[in-house]
């Protein structure tokens, strides 16, 4: 993925938001040579990803701290992307749920390696509950798809805990896994995963039920 415009369409949450355009293009240009590199399947350093750029490694580290924090820059333009596309969405419930999972497992393969590096010894909901920019921007794709389909299920209020739910079964490390070890297209992988999510759903819904 080549970051788009850098000066158009920033969220407040983007910490890129408000930057002067030399800085922003000094960041995008770090952030697309993670992705490149990353996604290819290559393991970098910031020397390396500086390289890549065309930046000096003391430029790149004024701007991210570590690899893990440009890769985590990376991950926002994905989720920016799929907030993009749940939004201009018109269908409703379960079949809007099936097209925004759908266009999850695609960008994680178009993204390949540079989906799965970030590591935290924090879990999905402390790092959602800590406001990780990254993960905040797919809860926001997310929003509408699993109030829909919560409601069409009758488990309405499920909040945070559909989110948990969610990554757990559309990590992309599953995700990959799946590809890999089982030999399923990206649709197949899809399909299979949102049935079993929503069948998780209803028997999370219901063992709350009897707590």
């Amino acid at each position: 993925m080549t970051v788009a415009d850098p000066a158009a369409g920033l969220r407040p949450s983007d910490p890129a938001a408000g930057l002067r355009p030399d800085t922003l293009r000094s960041r995008t240009l770090l952030v697309n040579a993670a992705g490149a590199l990353f996604g290819a399947g290559s393991s970098a350093s910031m020397a390396d990803v500086a390289a890549e750029a065309g930046i000096s490694t003391a430029t790149a580290y004024r701007h991210f701290a570590s690899v893990d924090d440009v890769l985590a820059a990376y991950r926002f333009e994905v989720g920016r992307e799929l907030l993009t596309f749940s939004a201009a969405q018109e269908a409703q419930g379960y079949e809007l749920l099936e097209l925004v999972c759908r266009k999850w497992v695609q960008l994680v393969v178009q993204h390949g390696g540079s989906m799965v590096h970030t590591r935290s010894a924090e879990g999905y909901l402390a790092r959602m509950r800590d406001s990780a920019y990254y993960l905040t921007v797919q809860a926001d794709a997310l929003a509408r798809p699993l109030e829909e389909v919560t409601r069409a299920l009758g488990v309405e209020g499920q909040g945070d805990e559909a989110l948990f739910l969610w990554n757990v079964f559309f990590d992309p490390r599953e995700i990959f896994d799946l590809i890999g070890s089982l030999g399923l297209t990206a649709d197949q992988a899809s399909e299979r995963l949102v049935r079993t999510f929503t069948a998780a759903l209803k028997g999370w819904a219901a063992a709350k039920a009897l707590s």
